[in-house]
């Protein structure tokens, strides 16, 4: 008897502390709707699904007070342009965050895919170098993901977007996260094997390269944002994401550059010339910077490239050997992706050095090494995808807070939405000197 008033008593107890909850949570949602246009609303219309017990309609899901849909730039198939179409308003999940897109980068990596070099899903929507605006969490998320990423924050996303609890990312190695490469990168999809992406009218899913940020709105794991303060604009502050994420990885993880240490960067685009940034910011006393393009290897003097060789002019492996009284360098990055620039960069590095390979290409290409060399010289050939965004992207945003990484500089392009077909084209081209970013909203 006295368990089962006790029990009754405990009933009653949760009874009134749910109900005080819940009168609190509803009186700041009223509260939020008044002071932000971030509230949120369902309408009954179209196709119905269940999430967090609550009857939620797919199609009429709405954000803002206002859109229950959004307009994304989609790739169907290789060597075909992107099309613009109508989505259902994306809905993030437990521990992911709902982004208005201010800002994508143009990267070589989604033209890898839409040539069909690297095989990936489709149809997709590809840009995954975003800023952007909180506009909500999905339910379920965690009370200390909620504070650190207010509605209404300002963020910027990497493009590897760790799990945050796989063997790797419980290591800190979050650019090894399984989940990444297992889903995202192998599937299109976020971690429950399902995409966030479908198309407003047919329903069809449309797959995700990470968070598939040329889109008005996408859904990003919050281990993969790092707050954006409002000094730094959206827009160059996009390149945070890939260009300078990935080029600090390699300087940082891979190469351990040290003050005084000779670096060679092979490659001038938006990630060679980030690596040219990173490299003096950590001290590098000899920065050479090898490109075809005398364009791209003017301005490599901007960011810190204290010699520029011309591949076409010159044979840049004797140049580099020369600059550095016969040795090589320290710290050679190939950051073009060919198997020709693969070889130069193994054989410009010094006894001992380090040969950074960061230069995505054709699935399945090969790179050839002298392997007497290798092993006689006791050189260091390793593999580097990206940065760890837990504790290298809030770093990535004081440097360029700091001014020590000139974001400016770096972004040599602002495109328009409707433009980013044209900004690709131009970037296959080699038109792009440094970093292209779309203007999203």
């Amino acid at each position: 008897m006295a368990f089962h008033r006790s029990s009754v008593l405990l009933r009653k107890a949760i009874g009134r502390r749910t109900a005080a909850l819940s009168s609190s949570y509803n009186s700041s949602l009223r509260d939020s709707a008044n002071c932000s246009d971030f509230g949120r609303w369902y309408s009954s219309s179209g196709s119905e699904s269940k999430e967090g017990g609550t009857t939620m309609s797919a199609a009429g899901y709405h954000v803002g007070g206002g859109p229950s849909y959004m307009r994304g730039a989609v790739f169907w198939e290789k060597n075909k342009p992107l099309t613009f179409e109508d989505f259902q308003m994306p809905r993030p999940k437990a521990n992911e965050v709902l982004i208005k897109t201010k800002a994508c980068g143009v990267c070589h990596s989604d033209l890898h895919v839409m040539k069909g070099e690297l095989p990936f899903a489709s149809p997709c929507v590809v840009g995954h170098e975003i800023t952007g605006e909180v506009v909500e969490h999905g339910p379920h998320t965690d009370s200390k993901t909620i504070e650190r990423f207010a509605v209404g924050s300002q963020v910027v996303g990497a493009f590897i977007m760790p799990c945050g609890s796989c063997f790797y990312c419980s290591k800190g190695q979050d650019d090894l996260c399984e989940p990444f490469f297992a889903y995202n990168r192998a599937k299109g999809t976020l971690y429950d094997g399902e995409t966030r992406l479908f198309l407003r009218n047919s329903g069809k899913p449309v797959y995700m390269y990470s968070m598939g940020g040329l889109a008005e709105y996408c859904v990003v794991p919050a281990n993969g944002l790092t707050i954006l303060p409002k000094s730094l604009p959206y827009t160059e502050s996009a390149i945070l994401g890939c260009a300078v994420f990935t080029a600090y990885g390699a300087m940082a993880h891979a190469a351990e550059v040290r003050p005084g240490d000779a670096v060679a960067v092979i490659g001038i685009g938006g990630v060679g010339s980030s690596c040219l940034q990173i490299a003096r910011a950590f001290g590098a006393s000899e920065i050479i910077a090898v490109d075809v393009q005398d364009e791209k290897l003017q301005k490599a003097k901007i960011f810190g490239a204290t010699h520029a060789i011309n591949a076409l002019k010159e044979d840049a492996v004797a140049k580099i050997k020369e600059i550095t009284g016969g040795r090589g360098v320290d710290v050679a990055v190939e950051a073009l992706g060919r198997p020709q620039t693969f070889s130069q960069c193994v054989q410009s590095v010094r006894d001992g050095g380090k040969a950074v390979m960061i230069g995505l290409t054709l699935s399945g290409a090969k790179g050839e090494i002298d392997i007497n060399h290798l092993v006689r010289r006791q050189i260091k050939v390793i593999g580097s995808y990206g940065g760890r965004a837990r504790q290298d992207l809030p770093k990535l945003v004081k440097l360029a807070e700091r001014g020590i990484f000139n974001l400016e500089a770096a972004v040599s392009r602002k495109v328009k939405f409707e433009e980013v077909g044209q900004a690709y084209k131009d970037l296959d081209d080699g038109n792009i000197v440094g970093r292209a970013v779309v203007e999203i909203m």
